[in-house]
């Protein structure tokens, strides 16, 4: 049987493995950070009703800009955007990725302050940009200073900054991102996939967009709207990023499909986000609750929770998944990560938590 070293792969992508979680049939699936709650049965209809108003013209190419969609996003996004100012894709990965082929590539740098989503540096190595893994400290934080420091001694030509950040959850302080902005030489990226999940009070990246082209901030439509199956994610920047992530895009990248169900979501938004204050009452209620039993728990401004085991964050991960709950073992020693579920969902973890701290105990 062939394998890939049988083939003429790249050298740099040998003995990889592919990006993503394990997708166990479980009791509780806690591991992706997808909105636990189904779409209401009148965005089921809305949906589809727009979908079918699309397939006769299958046998015609979308609108390769996505115009309509785009400035549906703007309109969401406030702020005083424009279609001008937004451009979509196939999830925010792919929204990223294009980030890097314009702007980084063979010869370049990108830097992210770890631990941070995984998939940056692997978008990185796909499109040929060096990664350059900065640090946070023990505690997950990040100061101004602390990446001010980093930037300027790596002088990188994009900058990820994750606010939320995943895995940690805890948002940015607004000053790091201006910080950065400040002294970094190339392109700076805020990708806020949670925003929507955040603590009152917190301030997103898009409040400093005007008059900082260097600046982009990324978000997507799988995690507060629960259209993951969609995938759909989008950027805020400058026109002129917009234009040159257009010289990279794929000729009709996002689909008639796709382009149709996203902006019946978007029409029906505020049934689709009135599952995100339930959904962050459960992740307060966890937070809580492992910290009155004694667990170091980051602050979460997510739609997940990063906690300490207390141990083998591996014999917890499946002592967890014996109990018929499937939480994310994201590689850090001694924590790992859930996302905040329905009650029921919530309620099954912490009972399988409890059960976990016993046995220890023995």
């Amino acid at each position: 049987m062939t394998t890939l070293d049988d083939l003429p792969i790249r050298d740099d992508l040998r003995g990889l493995t592919p990006y993503g979680a394990p997708q166990l049939a479980v009791p509780v699936r806690l591991n992706t950070n997808e909105n636990s709650y189904p779409v209401p049965e009148p965005v089921v209809e809305a949906i589809g009703k727009a979908v079918a108003a699309e397939l006769r013209d299958l046998n015609r190419y979308p609108d390769r800009d996505a115009v309509a969609l785009r400035a549906d996003l703007a309109g969401y996004l406030g702020h005083g955007l424009t279609v001008e100012q937004v451009w979509a894709a196939n999830g925010s990965n792919e929204i990223q990725q294009q980030l890097l082929q314009a702007f980084g590539g063979p010869g370049r740098t990108a830097l992210g302050f770890t631990p941070a989503y995984s998939m940056h540096p692997l978008l990185a190595l796909g499109t040929g940009t060096r990664w350059i893994p900065a640090a946070r400290r023990v505690d997950f934080g990040l100061t101004a200073d602390e990446a001010v420091a980093q930037v300027r001694e790596h002088a990188p030509d994009v900058v990820f900054l994750c606010s939320p950040n995943n895995p940690t959850g805890t948002a940015l302080d607004p000053a790091v991102v201006t910080a950065v902005l400040d002294v970094a030489p190339g392109m700076v990226v805020v990708d806020e996939a949670y925003a929507e999940f955040a603590r009152p009070g917190t301030v997103s990246a898009l409040a400093v967009l005007p008059g900082r082209p260097r600046l982009v901030v990324t978000r997507t439509m799988s995690k507060a709207f629960g259209f993951a199956g969609g995938r759909l994610g989008y950027l805020a920047a400058d026109p002129a990023v917009v234009q040159a992530v257009q010289l990279v895009r794929l000729p009709y990248h996002l689909s008639a499909l796709t382009q149709a169900a996203a902006r019946a979501a978007l029409a029906h938004r505020d049934a689709l986000l009135g599952t995100v204050a339930a959904t962050m009452e459960q992740r307060d209620r966890i937070v809580a609750e492992l910290r009155g039993r004694g667990l170091r728990v980051a602050d979460s401004d997510a739609n997940f929770v990063l906690f300490e085991v207390g141990g083998d964050q591996s014999v917890a991960w499946r002592a967890l998944l014996d109990a018929g709950v499937l939480v994310r073992d994201v590689g850090l020693p001694g924590w790992l990560r859930v996302t905040a579920g329905t009650p029921a969902e919530t309620g099954a973890f912490l009972s399988a938590m409890k059960k976990l701290s016993w046995e220890r105990e023995e």
